[in-house]
């Protein structure tokens, strides 16, 4: 198995973990309950999806 030559700096690691970054969720509106959800996922308020009701959240 293969070994580093040298041992890799503090630095050079950590620089080249700069872009280790969370990303905002990309949220949208919902069109029937008007509520944020994710895209192309169900409604969590409602339910609905695609203008569909998929499943009704008075039993969950």
């Amino acid at each position: 198995m293969p070994l580093p030559k040298r041992r890799i700096s503090k630095a050079r690691g950590r620089k080249r973990r700069t872009n280790w970054k969370l990303s905002i969720p990309n949220v949208t509106e919902c069109p029937h309950c008007h509520q944020a959800r994710l895209p192309h996922h169900i409604c969590p308020s409602c339910g609905y999806y695609n203008g569909r009701k998929i499943i009704d959240i008075s039993e969950v």
